[in-house]
């Protein structure tokens, strides 16, 4: 039965693994020079409903340190629940260039009709999108501009930590903190580097139209990854900034935040089945257990340990996220969860997103709307 430790001991290289690329990546991301005279950028917002904070994050965009931007909100709804919080942002930033229009593209993603829809309204040569519920320092525009001024440089994406008022959303955040960021570093160090985060993604407007526009991606789910690996065929490369953006999810219930995550886990399998498959060897806990029960115990002990303090290390010094130490004591019982939604997402093709139930083939692409 020690046969049964070879997990534990898989999962302790892949833990150890992200310690490396946790220091790497603080050694290997300074913030950039700033440049003298950034282009213009225009802010592409797809709203769909009304997320916590909403204000507060749109807010953070209107209160950028940049010279000239434009901030473009997109709904296909005109009475979204979203669409008073802008009115009110205009009304309080009257020298501001924010415009609400109403979309009419339609796609099978339908945030990327409504991007589709925003472009075309753009004036500036730099395109910026990112969720709606992203909360950003003042010298984000700055910082991201600075990262793209590179000319093998594409597309520009940035690392997020996650904040709720809900106690199902705090145990989905500490997921996203000492689980999904540790892949993206992991990712990253082995050269895993075509994909980009819906939180940041800044690109050239005309690198946009050689990939054929937001067309291109419209047909799929995960339209960040789809973006990053289009303009990688370009021979650009995906960057990341060193500015840490901020998201607050919305998941009030466990079974919000058990929908939410078992879409994350099928649209991951979808555009890179090779790669979640690849994430079992990375459920240290459970694997610690195994090993634990099969008389293994140094291996089971070995491989929790690291994997705790590899969690903590990402989540306190790359996100510097105070609430990571508070809950590392939950991380275990968190990596169960992470288990069970793993196991739940290598079956099934139906997603929940924003309302819809959606069916989406091996290939990543939605092919029917429930």
């Amino acid at each position: 039965m020690i046969w049964l430790a070879l997990p534990a001991l898989a999962a302790t290289a892949y833990w150890l693994l992200v310690v490396v690329a946790a220091l790497r990546w603080r050694s290997e991301s300074p913030p950039r020079p700033l440049a003298p005279s950034p282009a213009p950028v225009s802010i592409l917002k797809p709203v769909r409903g009304r997320d916590p904070h909403f204000y507060e994050a749109i807010r953070s965009h209107a209160l950028q340190d940049y010279p000239e931007y434009e901030i473009l909100f997109g709904t296909s709804d005109p009475d979204d629940p979203a669409s008073a919080d802008i009115r009110r942002l205009i009304a309080e930033f009257p020298n501001r260039n924010i415009r609400l229009i109403t979309t009419s593209t339609r796609m099978p993603n339908h945030k990327v009709g409504v991007l589709a829809d925003l472009a075309a309204q753009a004036r500036h040569p730099l395109l910026l999108v990112n969720d709606s519920d992203i909360r950003v320092p003042p010298d984000y525009l700055r910082q991201i501009t600075a990262t793209l001024d590179h000319p093998q440089t594409g597309l520009v994406t940035c690392l997020y930590r996650a904040q709720s008022d809900k106690w199902p959303g705090r145990w989905e955040a500490l997921g996203v903190a000492t689980e999904f960021i540790p892949s993206v570093l992991v990712a990253r160090l082995i050269g895993s580097a075509e994909f980009a985060l819906g939180s940041t993604l800044l690109l050239r407007a005309a690198d946009l139209q050689r990939i054929g526009g937001f067309a291109a991606i419209g047909d799929y789910l995960a339209d960040d990854y789809r973006l990053g690996l289009e303009i990688t065929r370009l021979g650009l490369h995906v960057t990341f900034a060193s500015p840490i953006v901020e998201t607050q999810l919305s998941g009030e219930t466990w079974g919000d935040v058990w929908r939410h995550q078992l879409r994350w886990t099928r649209t991951i399998r979808a555009s890179r089945a090779g790669g979640y498959f690849g994430y079992i060897v990375t459920h240290a806990t459970f694997w610690a257990i195994v090993a634990i029960l099969a008389g293994a115990w140094p291996a089971g002990a070995a491989a929790l340990a690291i994997r705790l303090l590899a969690g903590v290390l990402v989540g306190t010094r790359i996100l510097r996220d105070p609430a990571v130490a508070r809950r590392a004591w939950l991380i275990p019982f968190r990596d169960l969860w992470g288990f069970a939604i793993w196991c739940c997402g290598a079956f099934g093709s139906t997603v929940e997103w924003r309302g819809q139930h959606l069916r989406i083939a091996k290939d990543g692409k939605i092919y029917s709307d429930l």
